[in-house]
């Protein structure tokens, strides 16, 4: 008798460690690995993600995106004192206890063997319920019918980010925006000058198109000044987390939690953090506390779960409110949105979402979009809500693109330098015959809105760069592979090829200033730099990923040999890796 009732409560004892999805020996959700590459810490099935130097060489790797089977309750909440009162008033509600660690089955791997060495991968199968904008591509234009070409300048690099993720499972990319993949580069345009009136400065390169020998490529580079840290204003941040259910899976919320950490370690005792998250209902966790009191912030964080619907609308809401009531004069007012898109309660079509977040814009409080997960991404979603609400979006597949987004290039994510920051490019029909805008496809605009201060348009981070090719066909010339040979035509003297024509706003302005710049027959080179040739080759592969009708003779050997000839310093490994992932695609 004495027997069973111990084997019954060993099997008790068991079950109940089985249950809770850990050990004895687990610590906490992200324990130490027991290998290379994430896996399972402490002897439990918590999962472990990789945690890579960031200056490693090796790839990074895609999590799976297996859905917790067991559901999560939704946590109870407790009064807290304000933490700048100093009394017992409430103001924050606290969730009891640590988060239930997943019961998971998530295998880390991105091995050689998961890109297949024929086209067999652009028809794998791949269960997903992921939405994109697709727009169609741009054409030639003729440059005496249609001598303007005006678009709005893209602060994302979520594209990137996303087809990584794909081609890791070795699927196709879908939504690939050429852009935001040759945006995700950082490149050593010059800075501008210190007494410079503009925020940024203008560099411009032609050259011979790689991918077609017979018409030239011309690339626009803009680049945002750098803010030094005397010129750092306070920041009033609100974090607005996404905790409903579709974002239980290892790498959404789990993944957001350690994101939002290390964000939290940039941040200071001047500036102010408040955290809203929403389910099915949203809910003030911390309202305006400092952000040197980081132990409080990291624990409010871990202790965040997920289970419900989405009633992202309602977190929209509240986070811009909470973001108004502390608003700092002159300082930096952000609210940095975390979700997988999915929104399904409330306000949530696309008219529906963009009238929210045009509305709460004008406040003066900026936006910062970080996608997550996979399998049900709503990438259209989180693309509007930049979009139209003066903000960036970011894809964070793993914890190594959120140190690049949130610690890295903190200062291009957080602080705004040109807001509204349109390009409008006049060509010369004397010199350039047709011309073709690679990219920026969804971020076009009509000619007279480059002119009007009351259309949107995408606002630059400090020291973010910001590139454009366009495929230039000659009108009536020679292009022998040196130099450039122009007829004197009746329609104007000028060697130029275009002219390059920006708007752009300050950061509290309402009213824009036009900047100029004479692009003519000295931008032409023979030798072209090794930002234009790795710039270039980031575009080629894009052409390639959206099986572009004008990719003439692009391939994945002259991506390679023309992106490693031009990897320069690439202090973060970040051009070698994409060297490393064209490599795995086939021939």
């Amino acid at each position: 008798m004495k027997t069973k009732t111990l084997c019954a409560c060993v099997l008790v004892f068991a079950m109940v460690f089985t249950l809770v999805g850990c050990s004895p020996d687990d610590g906490n959700l992200y324990g130490a690995a027991t290998s290379e590459g994430g896996d399972y810490g402490g002897g439990g099935d918590v999962y472990v993600p990789p945690v890579y130097d960031y200056e490693d060489e090796t790839p990074r790797y895609v999590v799976t995106d297996e859905v917790v089977t067991e559901p999560v309750a939704e946590a109870e909440t407790s009064r807290d004192v304000n933490p700048r009162s100093g009394g017992d008033e409430p103001a924050m509600n606290t969730p009891q206890g640590v988060a239930a660690a997943p019961m998971l089955e998530a295998v880390a791997e991105y091995s050689d063997n998961i890109i297949h060495d024929d086209e067999s991968w652009r028809f794998a199968e791949f269960e997903a319920n992921e939405d994109y904008n697709i727009t169609e591509e741009s054409g030639f234009k003729n440059a005496v019918l249609e001598p303007l070409s005006t678009f709005s300048a893209s602060p994302n690099t979520a594209s990137y980010s996303n087809m990584r993720r794909f081609l890791g499972y070795g699927q196709v990319p879908q939504g690939v925006r050429i852009e935001e993949l040759v945006n995700y580069f950082s490149y050593d345009y010059p800075a501008p000058s210190p007494n410079s009136p503009e925020p940024f400065s203008i560099t411009a390169e032609i050259a011979a198109c790689p991918w077609n020998g017979d018409n030239l490529l011309a690339m626009i580079g803009i680049q945002g000044a750098e803010i030094r840290d005397d010129e750092k204003v306070q920041n009033n941040v609100v974090f607005l987390i996404d905790v409903s259910g579709s974002m239980n899976s290892a790498n959404r919320l789990p993944l957001v939690r350690e994101s939002f950490k290390m964000l939290v370690d940039t941040l200071d005792e001047n500036d102010i953090i408040s955290i809203v998250t929403y389910a099915g209902s949203d809910r003030i966790v911390c309202d305006s506390m400092p952000g040197d009191r980081k132990n409080d912030l990291k624990n409010i964080i871990d202790n965040l779960t997920a289970g419900g619907s989405t009633a992202g609308s309602k977190g929209i809401t509240t986070a811009y409110e909470l973001a108004e009531k502390n608003f700092i004069v002159g300082g930096n007012n952000r609210v940095i949105l975390a979700t997988d898109g999915d929104f399904n309660v409330g306000v949530s079509s696309a008219d529906g979402l963009k009238r929210l977040i045009e509305e709460k814009k004008d406040g003066g409080v900026f936006l910062s979009v970080l996608g997550y997960g996979m399998g049900n991404l709503k990438d259209s979603t989180m693309e509007n809500l930049a979009k139209y609400g003066n903000g960036n979006y970011a894809y964070i597949d793993t914890i190594q693109e959120a140190k690049k987004v949130l610690v890295d290039e903190f200062d291009a994510t957080m602080y705004v330098i040109a807001k509204d920051l349109k390009l409008q490019v006049e060509f010369n029909p004397g010199v350039v015959k047709e011309y073709r805008l690679i990219g920026y496809d969804n971020r076009r605009l009509a000619n007279e809105d480059f002119d009007n201060d009351q259309k949107d348009a995408g606002d630059i981070g400090a020291g973010f760069s910001v590139t454009a090719f366009y495929e230039l066909v000659l009108a009536d010339g020679e292009f022998d592979g040196n130099m450039l040979r122009y007829q004197t035509t009746e329609l104007t003297g000028s060697d130029d090829f275009f002219t390059v024509k920006i708007r752009y706003k300050a950061p509290d302005g309402d009213v824009s200033r036009l900047v100029e710049r004479e692009i003519n027959a000295e931008h032409f080179t023979a030798n072209p730099s090794r930002d234009f040739g790795f710039a270039s080759a980031v575009a080629e592969f894009g052409l390639i990923l959206t099986d572009s009708a004008y990719k003439g003779s692009a391939n994945t050997d002259s991506v390679i040999t023309r992106a490693s000839a031009n990897l320069g310093e690439d202090v973060y490994g970040l051009r070698k890796e994409f060297v490393e992932l064209v490599g795995r695609m086939p021939g």
